[in-house]
């Protein structure tokens, strides 16, 4: 580590594989081996070294502290005294992520522990607002993590607050009030501070178990809390229904929203810092028979991964999707329902084609994720701005690549139209059930076929399906209903393993933990021009793209489960069998 052998100031500035070289943990015969596949992967130095087998993550996390000139400490089994934890209050020990080390109260010189040497907001915080003569050293994340667990743990659980708000007298003159509801009791009760940390606990638990959706739903007789993790709904404590207004209240207040309004629809957006990681949360508020339904979807931009090579694309789907999008013009759709995943994989397709010398434009609605190198439009209908003004805009614009969030309509798939013919490569979502289907809806809503056959250069359709928890993972021999719902026979299957999530604390006795992306990409052929020149039906089309070489949805789930990926059940409730 470079504060036990090497001055850090001898290191800094320096490139990260030459500190790593200096410390003695890789040679300089490695750190050319992985810039060569740097090359051909945008991956940090240190991660590709890392996944090369040549250091650990200890060794980068070093390294980046030498780099930065800071020193780097070893946490293992150091014990704290408690003047010391005493330095700094558990809430800003979580929000800045940082342990104290040593206090000296005569120069009121504080050394902390932090996972990353990026953390000057931590450093500058703690100076300013606290008076601190500050030193930083640069720890393992892992290290940082227990310890802060161990001595700034939170003791209250959702579990506890909600007993708490239940029987607190002052919630009860919200009780059955309906819409003749007092504007400043609730007002008053969404600044209350039991009510401010059941929604923080909310989002807390919510994100630590990787949730994309947190659902507040009124009911005639009940106010229900549930989440969404890996595309299944899971329900929380509810706590009493006369709470809901204060809940929904307090929600509408950290998006900016009127919370006097109560009878029309609101979309709103909150940006957190949770665990020293930036999260988005898109806020749609819903008014109801019975009170306002409101819907979190959690962005947490630490979990996305926008790289082709982490989507889960097969080498030979990956090849054909590389080959799509480096076309100079045309037009690329992504499909598939809600939730499916089509952004991320737009955003990774992009990530790929971002360079200095490429003008990428955007129209989104919402923007999901900030992009540096992206000039990103956020759609507003509300003030006239829609997916087709845009894009007349971006015409005038002189870009390369033009992304539109989707074609809904006539008017938005014509200017994509025109955007491919004069020259530009056009990425977009649709919402339909397959590949080949995309066409048809294009036809439906009003395209001429000469266009879409002088355009579309390919389509993908996908879908995510759960992956099995590799903590619980275990071998099972399916029964022939299973089987009979992938139209297989048990001969089809001989010889073939499959496999199941028994359930465990890591997944929530569900048996899944996390979600993998399954794809059938169609790629537009002179043949295939001509069908769609003739209006050929979607299985006439479907059957010749197979021929080319097209695996379905669910033939992809197949190879997942044969290679102990997914189950059967996943697979089944995420796509259809096709004639």
């Amino acid at each position: 580590m470079p504060s036990a052998n090497i001055d850090p100031a001898e290191l800094k500035g320096r490139k990260l594989g030459r500190v790593l070289t200096k410390m003695g943990k890789v040679s300089r015969e490695q750190v050319h081996e992985a810039l060569e596949v740097q090359k051909t992967r945008k991956v940090p130095i240190g991660q590709l070294l890392v996944e090369l087998g040549y250091c650990t993550q200890k060794d980068v996390s070093a390294a980046l502290a030498g780099q930065a000139g800071m020193a780097y400490l070893d946490l293992t089994g150091m014990d704290i005294p408690e003047a010391v934890r005493n330095t700094i209050p558990s809430e800003n020990a979580q929000a800045y992520q940082v342990i104290p080390i040593e206090y000296n109260p005569n120069s009121k010189r504080l050394k902390i522990a932090m996972k990353s040497a990026d953390n000057f907001r931590a450093v500058d915080d703690l100076r300013l607002l606290m008076g601190f003569n500050v030193e930083a050293v640069v720890a393992d994340p892992a290290a940082v993590d227990a310890l802060l667990q161990k001595y700034y743990g939170k003791k209250e659980s959702v579990v506890d607050v909600v007993s708490a708000l239940a029987t607190d007298q002052k919630f009860k003159q919200l009780e059955g009030r309906g819409d003749s509801i007092d504007l400043d009791a609730v007002m008053e009760a969404a600044s209350d501070n039991q009510v401010v940390k059941l929604i923080n606990l909310v989002l807390l638990q919510a994100i630590k178990d990787r949730a994309s959706d947190i659902h507040f739903e009124p009911f005639e007789d009940e106010f229900k809390m549930r989440y969404r993790i890996d595309g299944v709904l899971y329900e929380m404590v509810p706590p009493p229904k006369h709470l809901g207004p204060a809940i929904t209240s307090r929600v509408k207040v950290m998006a900016n929203l009127d919370i006097a309004e109560r009878r029309l629809p609101q979309d709103g957006r909150i940006e957190l810092t949770v665990g020293g990681n930036p999260v988005d949360l898109r806020i749609a508020v819903l008014p109801t028979m019975h009170g306002e339904s409101v819907v979190m979807r959690v962005l947490d931009r630490s979990n996305v991964e926008l790289s082709l090579d982490r989507l889960g694309l097969r080498a030979d789907d990956l090849e054909r999707v590389r080959g799509l999008i480096r076309k100079p013009n045309g037009i690329v759709i992504v499909t598939g329902p809600t939730g499916s995943g089509k952004t991320t994989t737009l955003y990774a397709a992009l990530a790929e084609l971002n360079d200095i010398e490429t003008k990428i434009l955007t129209a989104e609605d919402p923007v999901e994720y900030d992009i540096d190198g992206l000039c990103q439009c956020q759609v507003n209908e509300d003030v006239g701005l829609t997916f087709a003004k845009c894009l007349r805009s971006f015409l005038r614009q002189d870009p390369d690549i033009i992304l539109v969030g989707e074609i809904r309509d006539l008017e938005t798939a014509q200017i994509a139209v025109q955007a491919s013919l004069t020259g530009h490569l056009v990425l977009s979502t649709l919402h339909t059930n397959d590949a080949p289907s995309s066409i048809i809806r294009l036809l439906d809503l009003g395209m001429e076929n000469f266009l879409l056959t002088a355009t579309i250069e390919g389509i993908i359709a996908q879908r995510l399906v759960r992956t099995i928890c590799p903590r619980c993972k275990e071998e099972y021999q399916p029964s022939e209903e299973e089987l009979m719902e992938l139209a297989l026979r048990p001969e089809d299957t001989r010889g073939r393993k499959f496999f199941r999530g028994r359930g465990c604390d890591n997944c929530n006795k569900s048996g899944y933990r996390g979600r993998m992306a399954i794809f059938e990409i169609l790629q537009m052929d002179d043949d295939l021009r001509e069908m769609v020149m003739k209006e050929a039906s979607t299985n006439v089309i479907r059957k010749h793209a197979r021929e080319r070489g097209m695996r379905l949805l669910r033939e992809t789930g197949l190879m997942g489960i044969y290679e102990g990926q997914t189950t059967i059940d996943e697979v089944v409730r995420e796509t259809i069998a096709e004639d």
